[in-house]
């Protein structure tokens, strides 16, 4: 009658313990975040202010609004705005906790990436644990996995480090293939779903590996000609598609209204290249970097998988390759090995974009390759291939030594992975200041923002940025916005807002019925005196409501 208690709570205590180990690696590999989780980020960027504040609006909404979730406050009066980019539903919800308790977005997106990473973690040594039998090599593999250059580089991006969901995939397939049953077929749907609701790129990337991987079994195994097992895999698929499809509804809404469509041009841009296959920030790479610089132009994408992950994954790959096709102690290692490496070969090929044959079969052959444009992305699956069959090499090489020897190896090729990989101390930035007179805004009844100086030139609409993580101090519906969708009308009126303050520009605040603006003087810099001087003719129809150093947020009272 105890043994099933007491091996519950070993589990949940082994869980701890391993999550517990994660999170103080992350910790390490981030520093000095930890120590500044309200008030460090990737905030020199657009797209670190976005995640900032797309991650908090997820994690207040979903929890106070869920039927409005979509229904984001920028691009006012346009609904489903959330929609027009990742909507980050995975991070937000791992940012619930932290956002209810502290109201601060940075806190938020912090927690949520260091999360992110302990997942991508934990996800990697599951199932690399599962192939090759062997903790230490497991450990390692995650660590390959987890903090690749790939990962790193998009750190502004917190939808590109959820990437948790693809291992465990993997796992879950394994466990489907080994012993097909209703709950295994469950949890590789849960599995797939949550991939797809975290990240859209790697959802996808996820299910044409798990499709390609069930193929590959089939052709391998007898046991997986079987009605049970694709009888498992279609209640995975049932399962994740009903979990996934009320999240993608508005994105087929915005897909008719806006035409949104990626085009095989787009793709050719944001394809990888052998630079990027030599690019790194890591301080441990800096001559294959330089290697890079010399070979061509320097594109910026990053992809160098490290120098582990190479030389063990292609070792796992060799050993593996001419092991016996059924060993007693290895009885599937010819199988894992020939298998992802051939994801790693696939994975590479498309990476590297239309211009050599895959990623235009793909895009031609899977509709939702039209959301995508960045074939580069596909860089994560080869490092994800490597680290699988790293821990094949790495299992065999400490089969041949044991006892101290054997920790000591281990523990010191864990050591020589964080000392590869780190680009310590992470280079963090502080968060902007938030302007005292937002408080008084979230007070007031609720109306139409906009937000001043108005950025109208295409080149420059990520500027919005600062006012939507602004924003999340009183979550006023906004005129500003910036997405990966822009809007056709915002477009046009983003120059015309952009001569505020004028005739014109009151016209388009009067048609979006605007009851609050907010102009921000520090943002002038020089021509703060020039707009203060053009306003005073339009004073009589604005009312100061508050005022500090930073901005005078203003009532309309009447339109011109």
């Amino acid at each position: 009658m105890q043994a099933r208690p007491d091996t519950i709570v070993g589990r949940a205590l082994r869980g701890t313990g391993v999550l517990a180990v994660a999170v103080a690696v992350v910790v390490l590999m981030t520093w000095p975040l930890a120590k500044g989780m309200g008030r460090l980020g990737r905030t020199g960027s657009g797209d670190g202010l976005f995640s900032i504040w797309n991650v908090a609006w997820v994690a207040r909404t979903i929890v106070a609004d869920p039927v409005n979730l979509f229904r984001a406050n920028i691009f006012f009066p346009h609904e489903h705005a959330l929609a027009y980019s990742e909507a980050n539903i995975g991070a937000g919800v791992l940012a619930i906790p932290a956002w209810w308790l502290t109201q601060n977005p940075y806190t938020a997106l912090n927690t949520a990436l260091l999360l992110a990473f302990a997942t991508n973690l934990i996800g990697m040594w599951l199932l690399a644990r599962y192939l090759c039998r062997d903790k230490a090599a497991a450990a390692i593999a995650a660590l390959i996995f987890s903090f690749c250059p790939y990962l790193f580089s998009h750190t502004a991006h917190i939808q590109l480090l959820m990437a948790g969901g693809i291992p465990l995939s993997l796992l879950m397939l394994h466990r489907v293939a080994d012993a097909p049953s209703w709950k295994t077929a469950l949890a590789l749907g849960l599995a797939l779903a949550v991939q797809a609701l975290s990240c859209a790129y790697y959802g996808i990337f996820t299910g044409l590996v798990v499709g390609y991987a069930a193929l590959f079994l089939t052709v391998s195994r007898a046991t997986c000609r079987t009605f049970a097992f694709w009888r498992a895999l279609a209640i995975a698929a049932a399962a994740s598609g009903l979990c996934v499809l009320p999240f993608f509804l508005p994105y087929i809404d915005i897909r008719e209204q806006h035409n949104f469509r990626r085009s095989i041009e787009e793709a050719m841009t944001y394809s990888g290249n052998l630079m990027s296959y030599l690019t790194s920030s890591s301080h441990a790479h800096k001559p294959v970097l330089a290697l890079a610089r010399r070979l061509g132009p320097f594109e910026g994408m990053v992809g160098f998988p490290g120098y582990l992950a190479i030389v063990f994954g292609l070792s796992g790959l060799a050993m593996g390759a001419v092991a016996a096709r059924r060993s007693a102690d290895r009885p599937f290692e010819r199988e894992t090995a020939l298998l992802y490496g051939s994801i790693g070969v696939l994975a590479l090929w498309a990476s590297l974009g239309p211009r050599l044959g895959l990623y235009t079969a793909l895009f031609r052959a899977v509709p939702l390759f039209s959301f995508l444009r960045a074939p580069s992305r596909f860089n994560l699956v080869v490092v994800f291939s490597l680290a699988v069959l790293a821990s094949l090499a790495l299992s065999r090489l400490f089969q041949m030594v044991g006892g101290t020897r054997r920790r000591l190896l281990a523990a010191g090729l864990a050591a020589a992975a964080i000392a590869e990989l780190n680009i310590l101390p992470f280079p963090w930035e502080a968060a902007p200041r938030l302007p005292p007179s937002y408080r008084v805004l979230a007070k007031l009844p609720r109306g139409p923002l906009a937000e001043f100086p108005f950025y109208g030139a295409r080149s420059v609409f990520h500027l919005h940025t600062q006012y939507q993580v602004f924003s999340t101090a009183h979550w006023m519906p906004m005129l500003n916005g910036y997405s990966d969708v822009i809007p056709v009308d915002f477009r046009e009126t983003a120059p015309i807002l952009e001569s505020f303050p004028s005739n014109e520009a009151f016209d388009v605040l009067r048609k979006r019925r605007t009851r609050y603006v907010g102009v921000h003087w520090d943002m002038y810099g020089q021509r703060e005196e020039e707009i203060r001087t053009r306003l005073i003719p339009f004073r009589a129809y604005l009312q100061i409501v508050a005022e500090d150093e930073m901005m005078t947020l203003y009532e309309v009272i009447r339109f011109p």
